[in-house]
């Protein structure tokens, strides 16, 4: 299969080729890169900082190994992202399960303001985060890499490795799910 082309991802594919022929500064750059981003995505899986870092580490490990092996039928940033969240789901195997989450204030500073009245924009992001608790960890992943990272269903079923029906399904009976709880979470609200 010939290689596919991704415009706005010749930087990235520039550093890859340089990592895979051993440059260590190419795989500095590319790390300090993606570094904000990964962190953002792990925090969906867990809240512990040093478990964010250990991930993010093993999954440049991999980077670092496996630059020479990538094929270019993604992007690289899909690639990466793919290799972070089985290095994600491995780690929380091995330290015995996944954490609730929720939004920290930096996960706020990327989500759009929905509301002139911050204080109304702050009582909505804590409803869709007491949401967020509430759904299976595929599912708020996929809602994460959707909406938050910008990925196409195509992208998400490569880094999850599921097919694009799997990743569609669990978009939708997410947002069925969100759909009903926030509701609920609203009332519970303004009955306190």
């Amino acid at each position: 299969m010939a290689a596919l082309s991704f415009p706005d991802d010749s930087a990235d594919l520039e550093l890859l080729h340089g990592i895979a022929s051993g440059d260590r500064a190419a795989l500095a750059s590319l790390y300090r890169a993606y570094h904000r981003r990964l962190c953002q995505f792990l925090t969906r899986l867990t809240r512990r900082a040093e478990l964010i870092e250990e991930i993010i580490n093993d999954c440049f490990w991999i980077v670092w190994q496996k630059a020479g092996s990538f094929r270019e039928e993604s992007k690289v940033s899909t690639w990466i992202m793919g290799i972070a969240y089985r290095c994600g789901l491995k780690a929380l195997r091995q330290d015995g399960g996944l954490d609730t989450l929720s939004m920290t204030e930096e996960d706020m500073e990327v989500q759009p303001d929905l509301s002139t009245d911050p204080g109304e924009a702050r009582e909505l992001r804590n409803w869709l985060d007491k949401g967020m608790e509430k759904l299976s960890v595929d599912q708020r992943l996929v809602l994460e890499l959707a909406y938050a990272g910008g990925h196409s269903l195509e992208e998400i079923a490569v880094i999850t490795q599921s097919p694009v029906g799997t990743v569609k399904a669990r978009m939708f009976h997410a947002r069925l799910k969100l759909r009903n709880l926030l509701p609920l979470l609203a009332n519970r609200s303004t009955a306190q």
